[in-house]
């Protein structure tokens, strides 16, 4: 049974859109399939270098360790339009939040914006920290946080759905 919500689209946001943003992409795919919620998420970096890329092997490793394919992800660049489509951008990290912010063009653009990690620690701004240049267990890391964050995101969608 789909639970009744408004339906909730979400954009993650990272640098390069190859490690972070798609790894809480495919978290919150699992989430929402979880709990039956009727939403929609997708993934981008602020930069260009990697648009139209496979995500880091890292991720794509890390990912399919815990039943989550993110093969199918190509990299894109965020758009300042994507305000218009998107309900929530979620950011991994305060570099994130400010190109983000940058491209906003009202206050109802910046509203949508916060960092994943506050819906683990409300108000902290905490980041997600950057794997791409650890070891693997800094991606296990990654998908750890990444995993907490979208479970309470997917939580709050659940508490926020419509009643009959």
């Amino acid at each position: 049974m789909l639970i009744e919500t408004l339906m909730m689209k979400i954009l993650m946001v990272c640098l390069g859109n190859i490690c972070r943003s798609p790894l809480a992409e495919g978290l919150m795919r699992q989430k929402l399939n979880k709990f039956h919620i009727d939403g929609e998420v997708n993934s981008c970096g602020f930069e260009s270098f990697h648009i139209g890329d496979s995500p880091d092997y890292r991720s794509i490793q890390v990912a399919s360790a815990h039943g989550v394919d993110i093969t199918q992800h190509r990299g894109i660049q965020f758009k300042p339009s994507f305000f218009d489509y998107y309900d929530r951008i979620y950011v991994m990290d305060r570099h994130n939040y400010m190109d983000v912010i940058s491209k906003a063009r009202n206050e109802n653009d910046k509203k949508k914006v916060d960092f994943i990690m506050n819906a683990v620690y409300p108000g902290k701004n905490a980041a997600v920290p950057d794997p791409y240049y650890g070891q693997i267990s800094d991606f296990e890391k990654t998908w750890e946080l990444l995993d907490m964050a979208t479970e309470k995101i997917a939580e709050s969608m659940i508490n926020k759905q419509k009643r009959p």
